[in-house]
């Protein structure tokens, strides 16, 4: 799912592309797509851009009339840019939104089409969209301290729960927690203050690092491969590849179609944290620690 680095992203090349910018024409192929019925899809044609924002994980495009297209990108829909009058692909393309400097294509390559496209008018509208999760980059380490242990919630929970934290998600709360050496599963209210405060300096500083590097990577052209697994990532997507900080091996927790991957020494003190699917397998036989795993690796 494109998190606030890639949503910012998004964002920001929209907004020099359409900014200012009549919408001439939306045509929509996804049946599942459109979640609203009024006003009408119809009615935010013929209108001019009057900025493009993010709301959470969710895109916003402003019209004029207090229209609001709001795109929710979900797991799998990515943003193309094309030239004006270009069509979806056939299988993956969703909507197309004409331009006058262009095409916007909104495309989700998974059998699941889960993205979801609303117009609203009015800003009252518009806020019933926003999950209300607090914004780290602009928050104090007293407003984040608040927020968080308001629920008592594993970190990785917390961290990606759009009610409490905006814009983040599995990829980037792996990283956040192996950046502040903490374990996803602590609870929020057994954190100390420095722990708390190391916590929030961290999710700073590595929702920060990441827009600034894909701005880079970017630059001024438009984010084709919006990703949640790269190469330069500490942890997340890195099973059994060595930390960068320390060269033990990443580990994971599955669960559903979701998995968590962190670091047993940098986080968890060498611990082990058991696997939903594994260690119920496993039962007695599951290693509760690094040299447990290494020792058993070296049995013939």
């Amino acid at each position: 799912m494109p998190e606030l680095p890639d949503v910012t992203l998004y964002v920001e090349r929209l907004t020099a592309r359409c900014a200012g910018e009549t919408l001439e024409r939306v045509r929509v192929s996804g049946p599942s797509l459109l979640r609203s019925v009024e006003p009408p899809l119809s009615a935010a044609e013929g209108r001019r851009v009057q900025g493009v924002r993010r709301l959470g994980k969710r895109i916003v495009f402003a019209l004029e009339s207090e229209l609001f297209l709001i795109f929710h990108l979900m797991i799998a829909g990515r943003f193309r840019w094309r030239e004006r009058g270009a069509r979806p692909q056939r299988r993956t393309g969703l909507a197309a939104l004409d331009f006058t400097t262009g095409t916007l294509i909104l495309t989700e390559a998974s059998t699941q089409k889960r993205a979801t496209l609303h117009l609203v008018r009015g800003e009252q509208e518009l806020a019933r969209h926003d999950p209300g999760g607090l914004e780290v980059q602009g928050a104090t380490p007293a407003a984040f301290r608040e927020r968080l242990l308001a629920e008592n919630r594993t970190l990785k929970r917390a961290l990606t729960d759009p009610h409490i934290l905006s814009g983040i998600g599995n990829a980037y709360s792996d990283e956040i927690l192996h950046r502040a050496r903490l374990s996803p599963v602590t609870l929020t209210r057994r954190l100390s203050e420095e722990e708390l405060l190391r916590l929030h300096a961290a999710a700073r500083d590595t929702l920060e690092t990441w827009t600034a590097r894909l701005r880079e990577e970017v630059g001024d052209g438009f984010p084709d491969k919006v990703t949640a697994f790269r190469p330069e990532m500490a942890v997340h997507g890195r099973y059994r590849e060595p930390c960068p900080d320390c060269g033990a091996p990443v580990q994971r927790i599955v669960y559903a179609a979701n998995e968590t991957n962190y670091c047993a020494r940098c986080q968890t003190g060498g611990k082990l944290l058991a696997d939903r699917a594994l260690s119920q397998l496993l039962k007695k036989d599951w290693p509760k620690s690094l040299e447990e795993l290494e020792a058993r690796k070296r049995t013939p």
